[in-house]
């Protein structure tokens, strides 16, 4: 991910910060002998330090690609918007468009949680996470409803060893320039417009 000087986070803060209230993404693992990249879209829960968890389940093709090379990347993007050519320029037929995005990319090294208490771990923080209010039955290793099902699961632990982020929003133009834009998106509407204007304005705002 090509990352130019004005669109890097500001600080380890930003990227935690944003990334917390994400759940969703895509992992991806290197391929086995020579085939392409696994990769997996899931849910994760991020512990807003080092680690991420999650469950796939038993016949997931990405397990001989973890025991093959535990190397991964957790990547998720969101607060996207396409930005046309005619924003950008007072006259459209000069302008280039663009993409707005952010995007956080952990490299991590990964564990497979073979264990019924390790994934019954790992079930309860995820469930905690998206059911804060309960409403699911209990979660343990030798008791609950769901203790027969998890020999259908494994679970995952990553590692995060590098951290790669991208909040491209036009941080490197004129404030007005920003601002007409922003205006564009609030007018335009679009699904991902509101979250791409929130971000460039917080991103605009943070640098004044």
């Amino acid at each position: 991910m090509l990352i130019h000087p004005w669109d890097a986070a500001h600080d380890g803060d930003e990227w935690r910060n944003w990334l917390r209230t994400r759940d969703f993404g895509q992992l991806a693992a290197n391929g086995v002998d020579g085939g392409p990249p696994i990769v997996v879209p899931t849910h994760f829960l991020f512990d807003g330090g080092s680690e991420v968890v999650l469950h796939l389940a038993r016949p997931n093709p990405l397990w001989p690609a973890l025991e093959a090379n535990p190397s991964v990347v957790v990547t998720v993007h969101d607060d996207y918007a396409y930005i046309p050519s005619g924003w950008r320029s007072d006259t459209p037929e000069t302008g280039v468009p663009t993409s707005y995005y952010a995007s956080v990319q952990l490299s991590c090294q990964a564990r497979i949680v073979h264990d019924k208490e390790g994934k019954a771990e790992i079930l309860r923080r995820q469930l905690a996470h998206h059911e804060p209010d309960g409403g699911h039955g209990e979660v343990a290793a030798d008791a609950g409803p769901y203790r027969k099902m998890l020999s259908a699961i494994r679970g995952l632990r990553l590692e995060v060893v590098d951290v790669r982020a991208k909040f491209k929003y036009d941080d490197h133009r004129p404030v007005e320039f920003r601002e007409r834009i922003a205006d564009g998106l609030a007018e335009r509407d679009l699904p991902g417009d509101a979250g791409a204007r929130a971000q460039q304005l917080r991103r605009m705002t943070q640098a004044r």
